[in-house]
């Protein structure tokens, strides 16, 4: 064999095993790629399996993170589907650029009379990163602005108070809650959307969630849930009343 390759033959061979150090391999399990950021599968099969509205019940779907998804089961008869039809879609821990990513999905083609958008939690708590209180009412705007440009009415919810998040101690979020809450009521007022005000109900001396609501300061207990049943019936129906 020759002790010197070709030139062309020699650049041959280092394009080869450049491109070959250089070509993608298939992604490992935990790699981004394969990663549901969003958990567009959480209620892809119940999505599918849900019949169509019933005439005479708007459907009401709820969209939000662990303080929506545990609704249904603290509290099962509220979601009998008398006045309306509750359709629960919250996915514990998640912050609005998720929920946005699934809006579509698990809101809008439900055919809901009404879109209930409860967002903010989990953003002030950094769930997915630094918290940017505009970051967070762009994404609630883009889910408002979504459902009404599909004939969605849209009830826009308060953050609950919470004095610390127990995942994430330190971050001091009631101020920071008290004033993205202004954000929502002033955009909603602006827009024409209902505003729901969890937080004057529950919140106590501290800017925190009452003791007797929830049994770990962020998340309702039934008497919690209790509290916020009738204002959510009172914020669907106003929904419903506008053109």
């Amino acid at each position: 064999m020759p002790r010197f390759l070709p030139a062309t033959l020699a650049l041959l061979l280092f394009s080869s095993q450049l491109l070959a150090q250089q070509a993608p391999t298939q992604p490992q399990p935990d790699h981004p790629l394969r990663t549901d950021w969003a958990k567009l599968a959480r209620y892809a099969s119940a999505n599918v399996q849900l019949p169509a509205p019933k005439a005479g019940t708007p459907r009401v779907v709820l969209m939000g993170n662990s303080i929506t998804e545990g609704w249904p089961k603290a509290d099962p008869a509220f979601f009998a589907g008398k006045p309306y039809e509750y359709i629960g879609r919250g996915i514990s821990g998640q912050t609005s650029p998720q929920m946005l990513v699934r809006f579509r999905q698990d809101v809008l083609e439900l055919k809901p009379a009404v879109a209930v958008i409860a967002a903010g939690t989990n953003d002030v708590a950094q769930n997915t990163g630094p918290y940017s209180p505009q970051a967070t009412m762009n994404n609630i705007k883009s889910m408002a602005e979504l459902a009404r440009a599909q004939g969605v009415r849209v009830v826009l919810c308060s953050v609950l108070p919470a004095i610390d998040f127990w995942w994430r101690k330190g971050l001091e979020p009631a101020p920071k809650i008290v004033a993205l809450n202004e954000q929502i009521k002033a955009y909603a007022r602006q827009q024409h959307f209902v505003y729901l005000d969890y937080h004057t109900a529950m919140v106590d001396e501290r800017q925190g969630l009452k003791a007797t609501l929830a049994d770990d300061g962020v998340h309702p207990n039934l008497a919690g849930y209790r509290v916020m049943e009738p204002l959510l019936q009172q914020a669907v129906a106003q929904a419903l009343k506008q053109k």
